[in-house]
């Protein structure tokens, strides 16, 4: 009896290990003129088990034992199938021949309307119902890309460019190989789950791959495309609800496919510099289905980086919808000389269109990586890589990482470190200086010279120095400490701080901090301008817009985020605070006219105290939270995405009298509101930030103590949101309540894009608002306008006390 069980499990374990055996199908894809067809998809029939072939028509798929029909298909050629008895490793090679697509059964006459127009418009009136008739799926994705130098200069600031970049001799060579695959889940209308299996990037063995499913999705019954990726605007949809404001079309022919019409129609821009595809798309007549798409933007539709972006997507039918098999993109561009091309393919396979969700299981994470997704051996990825590397790529893996395993050994990090660690004096003054250890995970920054030097009318010439030593813990954990000294030679006042942070946990973004010592601080807290612009403001045009105080202080405080979006942090600190005067008058120029004021804004011309000599002992507390915040959990941090949704502030501060013998005696409770780039389709994006507060106990404030605003006084300054354009920097803080508002939109070229000569430069038009109202300063408001590109922007503004204008002129500004 029981050897009868054990033969009877022998023969059921034989069965189905027998069943269970998978063989690779392979082979090459051509045409009919013996050239490969790149990215062709190859899928079982009447399921969405497919692959790709790689850019050369190689193809590799593997299949399970048994009789399966196999599907070869590409756009622009015809679809052909295979009955395959699979039973070992296959060979089948392929040629397609081209697709006729014939106007023969379609009317067109001379004056009359092209074919087309009317099969967009019904493919227009299905738009909506074919966007959302997918509720939810998961699907297994395959990503690739690659990005290669094809010419770049000889050198580049004075270093070779060959070496520097790892080239061959014509200067070129291939800069970035990475491969991953993920699941991916979507629900709509717009959640996100990708969970990544695998990644390898040649060169990296302990790298995380970049490649994201969700920065693969396009998906042209949306209005509009690739926002804030490739342009501020995006790009109109050939089939979105306006698309006949944008386009032109003609019917270039149909054809059947399995019974089905096919029509193929070529998508024109009506405008040459509107932000809009060229290309051909294919439409199934009847049910208005788009089924393959070939199209591409250029310079002229103001796309950012790059010159040409071409976007190929492939779909196979699953059910009674079309879902994507493979998306193509490639790109090639031209900056300053150095010229690159690459591509991006996402293979799409085994779809399931009616998942079933767990509860939570959408949570705000878009992205989970943990460490084993970079340990899957040469074999792993032999047998799962869908897409065969094609010779170029196989060396590349082959060198590269050669040239990394070189790169790990003793010998090689010793002498990297030692060049690393080279003292450099025009470095030094540029960018400061850093020595490592890596054998004791330390390292010591030293502060760039040319930050360290400035003037001021309270100090003098000052010399301000700082050095951060960190210790890496291990898992993303360290902790660092920087002391830093500063010394005047006007007021002979030597002043020194300590402080350190120990951030133990990145995953909860979790530290906390310690500080102590002595200092010169702005009066306003937000700070004015830089250092370096106050020194140049004062020593050439003998304008002192920075006023300062000293504070003796210690400090400690922590912050952790609490759950996802919700950050919390609290601070206890005591200071003792010091009124400053001016102790020197040196100017470079005498300027007719300009005179250097007091180091007190409220009394311009004459030295008089601003307070008095004060303890203070105060607590901070606050809540910061994003709506629907969406993040990326990798090994080493959670790393928040922009959000589409707002971002809320709640702080409390609070002046703790008695304790320390501590003057001060406040309560400040504030609420704030913000949130940057708000889309308005082809009419760019908005951002604004609405704050209020109030001090339900004002019994005892010093100025430093007060609410204060991001003001200016200067024609230069750095850009936020946030900052008024000619508020003045300290005259309008509170002790009392308060309420702020800024609004900025930006064009993102609406305007711009429609003169050549502003076209070229690719300027973005912007306008703005601001508003303050508190007891001193009752509905203050300005207005600007102007052009920003990249850091750079100039606008024209002005501003009005209640109904009666106070100031207008330009303001510029730079960086981030």
């Amino acid at each position: 009896m029981n050897r009868s069980i054990l033969t009877l499990l022998l023969l059921v374990t034989a069965i189905t290990v027998s069943f269970a055996q998978q063989f690779n199908l392979s082979g090459h894809i051509k045409d009919t003129q013996g050239q490969p067809i790149s990215f062709a998809s190859i899928y079982i029939k009447n399921t969405t088990k497919g692959t790709s072939a790689n850019i050369d028509g190689v193809y590799k798929f593997t299949l399970p034992q048994g009789n399966h029909t196999v599907v070869y298909k590409a756009i622009g050629y015809k679809a052909i199938e295979r009955e395959l008895s699979i039973g070992a490793d296959l060979d089948e090679n392929v040629v397609l021949n081209p697709e006729t697509y014939t106007l023969s059964n379609v009317t067109i006459n001379g004056n009359a309307e092209d074919p087309a127009y009317e099969i967009i418009r019904q493919t227009i009136k299905k738009r909506k119902a074919h966007l959302t008739e997918v509720k939810a799926y998961t699907a297994n994705v395959y990503i690739k890309g690659v990005q290669k130098l094809v010419g770049a200069p000889k050198k580049i600031f004075g270093r070779d460019v060959q070496k520097l970049l790892e080239l061959d001799t014509n200067r070129k060579g291939m800069l970035y190989l990475s491969e991953s695959t993920s699941t991916f889940a979507f629900q709509r209308p717009d959640k996100i789950h990708e969970e990544m299996v695998s990644s390898k990037t040649a060169g990296k063995n302990n790298a995380f791959s970049f490649n994201k499913a969700s920065d693969l999705i396009i998906n042209f019954y949306e209005n509009i495309l690739l926002e804030n990726k490739l342009s501020s605007r995006g790009f109109v949809s050939p089939i979105s609800d306006n698309a006949l404001l944008y386009y032109h079309y003609k019917l270039l022919g149909v054809s059947i496919e399995n019974g089905e019409t096919i029509n193929k129609i070529e998508v024109i821009a009506r405008r040459p510099h509107d932000p809009v595809f060229r290309g051909t798309i294919y439409i199934k007549e009847d049910t208005w289905n788009l089924v393959n798409a070939e199209l591409y933007l250029t310079k002229s539709t103001g796309i950012n980086l790059i010159d040409t972006l071409s976007i190929s997507q492939q779909f196979l039918k699953s059910g009674n919808t079309y879902m994507p098999s493979n998306i193509h993109f490639k790109f090639n561009g031209d900056i300053i000389g150095f010229k690159f091309e690459g591509y991006y393919i996402g293979v799409y396979s085994n779809y399931n269109l009616q998942p079933k969700f767990p509860k939570h299981y959408f949570n705000g994470e878009i992205l989970k990586i943990t460490k084993a997704v970079n340990t899957k051996d040469s074999l792993f990825w032999l047998n799962n890589r869908p897409i065969p590397l094609t010779k170029e790529e196989s060396n590349n893996y082959i060198s590269k990482d050669s040239i990394a395993l070189l790169k790990t050994t003793k010998r090689y990090l010793d002498s990297l470190e030692k060049l690393s660690n080279r003292f450099g004096i025009l470095k030094f003054i540029v960018l400061g200086h850093t020595s490592k250890d890596r054998y004791t995970s330390q390292k010591y920054t030293y502060d760039p010279l040319y930050k360290s030097i400035f003037y001021n009318t309270v100090e003098g010439l000052t010399f301000k120095y700082g050095v951060t030593y960190t210790k890496e813990l291990g898992d993303k954990r360290y902790y660092n400490i920087r002391p830093e000294a500063r010394y005047g030679f006007s007021n002979k006042t030597l002043t020194g701080s300590l402080t350190a942070n120990y951030y133990y946990d990145p995953v909860k973004r979790a530290n906390i901090r310690i500080s102590g010592g002595s200092g010169i601080y702005d009066l306003n807290n937000y700070g004015t301008m830089s250092l370096q612009g106050n020194a140049i403001n004062s020593l050439l045009f003998e304008t002192n817009f920075s006023k300062f105080y000293k504070k003796q202080f210690a400090g400690i405080g922590t912050a952790r985020e609490l759950s996802n979006g919700l950050q919390a942090s609290i601070d206890l600190d005591y200071s003792r605070n010091f009124n400053l005067v001016n102790t020197t008058t040196f100017k470079i120029k005498d300027l007719k006219g300009e005179t250097f004021t007091s180091n007190n804004p409220f009394t311009p011309d004459t030295e008089t105290p601003l307070f008095p000599t004060y303890s203070a002992l105060t607590l901070n507390a606050s809540l910061n939270y994003t709506i629907g915040q969406e993040y990326i959990t990798r090994p080493d941090g959670k790393f928040y995405q922009p959000s589409r949704y707002p971002t809320i502030d709640l702080s409390y501060r609070k002046g703790i009298n008695g304790v320390f013998n501590s003057d001060v005696n406040y309560d400040l409770v504030s609420l704030e509101v913000s949130q940057n780039r708000i889309s308005s389709g082809l009419w760019g994006y908005s951002s604004f930030v609405v704050g209020a507060g109030k001090f339900i106990n004002n019994d005892r404030i010093f100025y430093p103590e007060a609410k204060h605003f991001r003001g200016n006084n200067s024609l230069f300054s750095l850009p936020s949101l946030r900052k008024f354009q000619f508020l003045d920097f300290y005259l309008f803080s509170t002790d009392r309540q308060y309420l702020e508002a800024h609004f900025e939109h930006n064009f993102s070229g609406l305007f711009t894009n429609k003169v050549p000569l502003l076209r070229k430069v690719k300027l973005e038009e912007i306008i703005g608002a601001s508003y303050l109202s508190q007891p001193i300063k009752r509905n203050y408001t300005e207005f600007y306008f102007g052009f920003q590109r990249l850091i750079f922007r100039a606008t024209y503004g002005f501003a009005y006390d209640g109904s009666k204008r106070v100031n207008h002129g330009f303001r510029f500004s730079y960086g981030f």
